[in-house]
């Protein structure tokens, strides 16, 4: 049966991104060949009914060969759509300490990736460029999880004791 009028399905791009960190605590980031600057291991969900953890788990996987069992979400950031920037939601799970072997035997993903770092966090988030570094460095504090719009914690959204709405 046809409707009798016609609808576009809003389309908010979706991707997650994993932490993750050696056993000295420094922080994995990827320099990726398609756009400048540095990023941590992750990217888009697929429209297949991928959930945010899938898509992580995937993203690492394919841009470095590890294989990430565990993660924690810590982070979910709305940006908002600019002149050429389509916004979306960003979830960010820590994954915790990978070990030095299998750092080690990280396979990069050469089409995507040119090179990558263990790098201490101060360094991480100087490397890491707008909303992401925000959002990494608010997620590295927050306790458990953080909400963010444009990597910056909305003031509306972190008052405590908050319940709802009031009149």
């Amino acid at each position: 049966m046809a409707l009798p009028f016609s609808f576009t399905l809003p389309r908010i791009p979706v991707s997650s991104g994993a932490l993750i960190f050696d056993p000295a605590g420094r922080l994995l980031v990827l320099k990726p060949t398609y756009k400048a600057g540095w990023t941590i291991p992750g990217g888009q969900m697929e429209a297949d009914g991928e959930t945010p953890w899938e898509a992580c788990r995937r993203e690492v996987r394919e841009e470095c060969g590890l294989e990430v069992r565990a993660g924690t979400l810590v982070c979910v950031d709305f940006l908002r759509p600019r002149p050429g920037r389509p916004g979306g939601v960003r979830f960010l799970f820590d994954c915790g300490t990978v070990d030095d072997g299998e750092l080690a035997g990280m396979l990069l993903q050469s089409d995507e990736i040119a090179e990558h770092r263990l790098v201490p966090l101060p360094e991480a988030l100087e490397l890491l460029s707008g909303p992401l570094r925000r959002r990494v460095g608010a997620a590295l504090g927050a306790s458990p999880f953080v909400y963010l719009e444009d990597g910056r914690p909305p003031p509306h959204a972190q008052d405590e004791g908050a319940v709802g709405p009031t009149a």
